[in-house]
């Protein structure tokens, strides 16, 4: 006879005295490059490092994408990116999940109160979803006012129109109230800390530090001299030998060599570095004032990145990879004795997983904390087995989306395994080669490991919903009599701008060649769009049909719109 008596823990963890209060902090771009995860030997964290030592660690834990949009997405809406089918920055949340409830709203509705402030969304607030939020909901803008240097670039020249206006670095000459930033975030979030509240609080803190691009308080770079900084760990010149097509394709890019031309490579790894440490700092005044305050015994704490970051590994910088450089990501969770219905008994301090976890399952677990009712919509198992028991069993893996349907990274308890949409396969024993640089996937004793990794990619996914063309970045009108056409300087990848007629007659496109000669590409009727490939740095010419300059468009870095005015 099986007995079904509760044991005492059981019992505990049935029974609900009080909500508890979530303090639910984000950084931005933080690879595993703090003290307790080891991923490099000069960073400094030690707020990063006390709350890990003060709840659950998860040293294994992965992003479920590869960049900011669809990873932040899956973490708020608890929808993985291969069933939302958004999988990219230039998708729009809304416009794929026009119904989805985020956490905050979620909570809402069920009695508490809803606040944050910083980054938390990728570049909007989604002010639906919050009582409160600083700056205000309603502006759509997540960011408060920050310091940045007078004349940019400070120090890292552009390489051209392909590069990302904001990878750059340097000291600033400020104290963190004149630099503002997330100094302000962490004030705003301090002061709802240190108050009491009618309701049980849902408060989001996006720290936008590390994202790029690194400018902070010179006091932040003191500790890392330029002539002492240590390259990445985890490089290795001949690191893409072994690789597939697919990979090869992946690894190198344009910003690492160009950073590395520049002679920026140290000056770039010091500016993460001071960027992490001031990003610390923030998160040190965070939890000094929950401390403090009137909240701390009764508030969960969770700690997550949207991704990790490349310097170099792989001859690659950025993200956009499905390696653990990209992938794996510090989470951190702590729930005090008494506070959560889910787990009366708290998490046990020190406690370290080496389970395979996503951060997609951050809404399920903190719903089942709460003791809200399940959202049967979410997405990955619920962490509250490793919360209860950091060794307990745990046959789930951890898959990080990238970009496209049918890419991914899978991350096991000691392996990891990369599958592109042409077939390419990576296979990397991570207990032996942490820093992927062994590529076993074709090596015949490896097949049973292949097919174990195999069978955990998804059989389906969503398609890739575009963004409306209405919502795509503009870019500017230059009229012809105020400046005229210049010659473009195509430098880059190729994607779509759409020209969009708003004139009463029909006009004509053209492209500027090198030499300034203007190249036609057929006519634009009257309210009419016209899809055009296209490159950074490429310019376009609208003309009447009777050949009369109108204006022009420089093409930048991204998809975007390009309104022809009606006048």
């Amino acid at each position: 006879m099986i007995s079904t008596a509760l044991n005492a823990d059981q019992q505990r963890e049935t029974t609900a005295a009080v909500r508890p209060n979530v303090l639910f902090i984000s950084m931005d771009d933080l690879n595993d490059w703090i003290g307790c995860m080891g991923g490099h030997p000069q960073t400094l964290t030690p707020n990063l490092d006390r709350l890990a030592a003060s709840g659950v660690f998860f040293a294994n834990a992965h992003c479920p994408a590869s960049s900011c949009n669809p990873s932040r997405t899956s973490i708020m809406t608890g929808l993985s990116p291969h069933r939302s089918g958004l999988y990219n920055n230039g998708q729009k949340m809304r416009e794929v999940l026009p119904d989805a409830d985020l956490i905050p709203q979620y909570f809402r509705n069920h009695g508490y109160w809803s606040g944050g402030s910083g980054k938390i969304l990728h570049y909007f607030i989604d002010a639906r979803s919050w009582d409160e939020y600083y700056p205000a909901k309603e502006t759509e803008d997540p960011f408060p006012p920050t310091l940045y240097p007078d004349t940019r670039p400070l120090s890292l020249p552009r390489g051209g129109p392909w590069q990302y206006v904001e990878t750059d670095w340097g000291p600033l000459d400020a104290t963190n109230e004149e630099y503002g930033g997330d100094w302000l975030v962490s004030k705003w979030i301090g002061d709802q800390l240190g108050r009491k509240h009618e309701q049980p609080f849902f408060l989001a803190c996006g720290i936008y530090r590390p994202h790029e691009p690194w400018f902070v308080p010179k006091e932040y770079f003191k500790p890392f001299p330029l002539e002492g900084i240590q390259l990445p760990p985890g490089y290795l010149e001949e690191d893409l030998d072994d690789l597939p097509p697919a990979g090869k394709r992946r690894g190198p890019n344009r910003y690492f060599a160009h950073i590395r031309k520049e002679g920026q490579w140290k000056q770039g790894i010091q500016g993460y570095l001071a960027s992490i440490h001031f990003a610390d700092a923030m998160l040190g005044r965070v939890l000094d004032a929950l401390e403090d305050g009137p909240n701390k015994d009764n508030t969960i704490v969770v700690l997550w990145s949207d991704h990790g970051w490349h310097l170099g590994e792989k001859q690659h910088w950025q993200k956009y990879t499905a390696w653990r450089a990209t992938t794996h990501v510090p989470l951190m969770v702590r729930v005090p004795e008494g506070a959560a219905p889910g787990l009366l008994a708290g998490t046990k301090a020190g406690s370290i997983c080496n389970q395979p976890v996503s951060l997609v399952s951050l809404y399920p677990t903190l719903v089942e904390l709460a003791g809200l009712p399940a959202k049967t919509s979410n997405d990955g198992p619920s962490l509250l087995p490793l919360l209860r028991d950091a060794s307990a069993e745990w046959e789930h893996m951890a898959t990080t989306y990238l970009g496209t349907p049918g890419n991914c990274g899978i991350s096991g308890r000691d392996w990891r395994y990369i599958h592109y949409d042409n077939g390419d396969e990576e296979l990397y024993n991570i207990g032996k080669d942490p820093y992927e640089w062994t590529n076993l996937a074709t090596q015949p004793e490896y097949a049973a490991k292949l097919a174990e990794f195999r069978a955990h990619v998804p059989k389906k996914f969503s398609p890739l919903i575009e963004p409306r063309i209405s919502s795509l970045p503009a870019l500017a009108w230059h009229a012809a009599e105020v400046k005229p056409a210049p010659p473009s300087k195509p430098d880059g990848n190729p994607f779509n701008v759409f020209f969009i007629n708003q004139r009463e007659n029909p006009v004509e496109l053209f492209w500027m060649d090198s030499k300034g000669h203007a190249k036609t590409f057929g006519l634009i009727g009257t309210g009419k769009t016209k899809t055009q490939q296209t490159r950074p740095g490429a310019v376009w010419q609208i003309k009447t049909r009777s050949g009369k300059p109108l204006g022009h468009f420089k093409v930048g870095d991204r998809k975007a719109q390009a309104a022809i005015p009606a006048n």
